[in-house]
């Protein structure tokens, strides 16, 4: 496994970013952390470790800069800024497609939270890059009428007792239409913090992506 820490030319002064690169690779898988994190998210962390283990490549990034983080912190605006995040996120998609080992790998989008928004917008607008998206107990009502124009396959996975979220996501699901398909894991919450419910969360993604991520782009 190589492991690499790059800083992405997409926002004043760059955003880090670590690349996970396994044997080998079938695909690369872009996270989008949700509210208030960062690329170094236990549970992002925890489930591109499974993907890396399916032969994915991975791509943990912070979509802030260290001085928006700071002011993030004692605001919240920024988190919440789903256009300025799935900018960002397209971004980094064309930058994936430039680099040199990464551009020939097709792409996914793995979204959580507010994140979810963001990789469904950047979906939406990089639809000849972007070949499937999965998102973690999301909020894809927030990606508004973007949800309409995604092309990429998507799996939206909801905790069972996550009853506010679940109903977002059976609405999203229906303006998404046949791309889309909603899992609801028993027994989860909305962080997917029991025991066991992030590896399910791991497997059923890791399923999704080597699925859909099956032929490289085009040189």
């Amino acid at each position: 496994m190589e492991t690499r820490e790059v800083t992405i030319p997409v926002a004043e002064g760059g955003l880090a970013a670590d690349v996970f690169m396994p044997s080998g690779p079938t695909g690369v898988v872009l996270f989008a952390h949700g509210s208030g994190s960062s690329r170094h998210s236990p549970r992002n962390v925890a489930v591109a470790s499974q993907l890396n283990a399916r032969s994915l490549a991975t791509v943990l990034v912070d979509l802030l800069t260290p001085d928006e983080d700071v002011l993030d912190a004692q605001t919240a605006e920024l988190r919440f800024d789903i256009g300025m995040l799935a900018g960002r996120l397209a971004a980094i998609v064309d930058w994936m497609g430039d680099e040199p080992t990464l551009g020939r790998l097709p792409i996914g989008l793995f979204g959580a939270s507010t994140g979810a928004a963001a990789a469904l917008v950047a979906a939406a607008t990089r639809a000849d890059r972007v070949a499937a998206v999965v998102s973690r107990g999301g909020r894809p009502d927030l990606a508004g009428n973007a949800l309409s124009k995604v092309r990429a396959p998507t799996l939206l996975m909801v905790g069972g007792l996550d009853e506010e979220v679940i109903v977002l996501n059976e609405q999203a699901r229906d303006q998404l239409g046949e791309v889309a398909e909603l899992r609801i894991v028993p027994g989860a919450t909305h962080l997917f913090e029991e025991p066991g419910m992030l590896d399910q969360v791991a497997d059923q993604a890791g399923t999704w992506f080597t699925t859909h991520l099956r032929t490289p782009h085009p040189a």
